[in-house]
């Protein structure tokens, strides 16, 4: 009966996470209702395309066409969503779709396909992962297996700007960009490519596609391995089952290559000067900015309007630490483009580098409001802590101190000096025990980056007459980071006694450094 009692109501959840997948007609277990995944979407597609490039608003004709033909084809799934398109500035050929119809494609891929067809191939593909709730059933996976554990952590790392973000959009923006299971890859191929044939196109666009991802695959082109593929990964499988379908639907249809390169006109004439930004980007990731500099006045040559090109130089300037110029750059990168989180987190430190505190907090704050990231958090920290207004920078510092890397460990660091003597028991780790011939002993470890002195432990046990005894114990000497010292303190207890110890005193051994 005990079993019984313990399997019925687990078995009962199961059923009710039981749903219909609006595409296939099958019963998927699902844990998300729609009603979940429309907010989900909706509160997940600004930061998303914030964290990717933002979006592409030189072309607004491109951006048009796009949506035209994404919403042609989304007419066709019979799903009823709030479905919408965007292009992302973004030189990665990559495309995604958020719960609830946000569906995205980068510049980068519409500069490797040839055809409207084939861009209804894509579009059609991701309509039906939205349709057929795909990144909704993996949530529901992972949400079993992790004990409803999520993460709320943005993973982009097909971008210069997504491994900035501390914390976003939600498991939305995390599903978004992981590799999707070899079902639900051949289902959106499958549902896709009827969309795109009853939307008027031809649905040879679909094969000519997957065997161009073949083939760009097997070279191995890099660009495209951290874009699309590590989403979407394509297979000699998907082009031939792509082959067998294309037999039972209707032949001939809509083609579109002069469309498509008419469309496609302005973008591709400026791909010269993209080219020689993201050869900037990485010149600048090399620490080398002699090059990327002459590379971004290149970009800027070849077309002055863009924004993203004005902040490269900017950024040049700033790792030169000519900062009134980096602000000059930011500011033209601004005038261009008002809503990127990127600009004005860039100027904002810039304008802290300046110690103008109160031009860089409204920066900062302002880049918060599209994307928030470790950076913006860090240096907020350090505003308000040198202002005194403790608690505030404790708050920023939190949000990003367990997110590893620099940034992390420096807001970890900052928040040791806040807060160690306030709340020396959560940074500093202690045990208490009876040793072999029933004595007390007390162990101590330093969790910090930094040193630690003054350490004092208050402790309890009961002592060889059985009485209830409370103690303190002093650590001489200072403790390094990561050091564990154990001693002794002489005092008898009874062997199978349970003794218990708190940290109830400890400072940092020096003062932290101005960041």
């Amino acid at each position: 009966m005990r079993w019984h009692s313990l399997i019925l109501p687990i078995t009962a959840g199961l059923v009710a996470g039981c749903s219909v997948n609006p595409v296939t007609g099958d019963r998927d277990f699902m844990l998300v209702s729609s009603e979940q995944e429309l907010a989900m979407g909706e509160q997940s597609y600004v930061p998303m395309q914030q964290s990717q490039g933002g979006v592409y608003d030189v072309d607004p004709i491109l951006t048009e066409y796009v949506s035209n033909v994404g919403m042609k084809v989304a007419n066709e799934s019979g799903v009823d969503l709030p479905y919408e398109f965007v292009v992302l500035n973004n030189s990665v050929p990559n495309a995604w779709a958020l719960p609830g119809g946000k569906i995205a494609i980068n510049r980068g891929l519409l500069t490797e396909m040839n055809s409207e067809a084939e861009l209804a191939a894509v579009l059609g593909h991701e309509v039906t992962h939205a349709a057929a709730r795909h990144s909704a059933q993996q949530q529901s996976r992972g949400m079993l297996t992790q004990g409803l554990v999520v993460a709320t952590t943005i993973a982009a790392s097909d971008s210069g700007y997504g491994d900035l973000a501390a914390v976003g959009a939600g498991l939305a923006g995390q599903l978004t960009l992981m590799k999707y299971g070899r079902d639900a890859e051949l289902e959106s191929d499958k549902y896709g490519m009827r969309y795109m044939s009853k939307a008027g196109y031809d649905p040879q666009g679909a094969v000519t596609l997957q065997e161009t991802f073949v083939r760009l695959s097997e070279g191995q082109k890099q660009d495209w391995l951290s874009g699309l593929f590590a989403s979407h990964p394509p297979s000699q499988e998907r082009v031939d089952a792509n082959r067998r379908r294309l037999k039972n639907l209707p032949e001939g249809g809509i083609i579109g290559e002069d469309r498509y390169a008419a469309a496609m006109r302005t973008t591709r004439e400026v791909l010269p000067a993209y080219k020689a930004y993201d050869d900037g980007r990485a010149a600048l990731g090399k620490k080398d900015p002699v090059a990327a500099l002459a590379l971004a006045n290149e970009a800027l040559t070849l077309f002055p309007d863009e924004a993203h090109f004005h902040a490269l130089r900017g950024d040049v300037r700033l790792m030169n630490e000519q900062y009134d110029m980096a602000v000059t750059n930011y500011n033209r990168a601004i005038g261009r483009r008002d809503d990127f989180f990127y600009y004005y987190l860039q100027r904002g430190l810039a304008q802290h580098r300046l110690d103008r505190d109160d031009a860089a907090l409204t920066d900062l704050e302002r880049s918060l409001e599209y994307l928030p990231t470790a950076p913006a958090h860090l240096v907020l920290g350090d505003i308000k802590a040198e202002r005194g207004a403790t608690s505030e920078a404790i708050d920023h510092y939190k949000v990003v101190a367990k997110g590893g890397g620099d940034v992390g460990k420096a807001a970890y660091e900052r928040l040791v000096y806040l807060e160690l003597e306030q709340q020396p028991a959560a940074y500093v780790a202690s045990a208490c025990g009876v040793d072999d011939n029933g004595q007390v002993a007390l162990q101590v470890r330093n969790d910090t980056p930094v040193e630690v002195i003054d350490v004092q432990v208050r402790f309890a046990y009961v002592d060889a007459a059985g009485a209830q005894q409370q103690r303190t114990q002093t650590f001489s000497g200072a403790l390094e980071p990561g050091k564990i010292v154990t001693t002794r303190t002489g005092l008898t207890a009874y062997p199978s006694t349970r003794c218990e110890a708190t940290v109830s005193r400890a400072r940092p051994a020096d003062a932290p450094s101005r960041p």
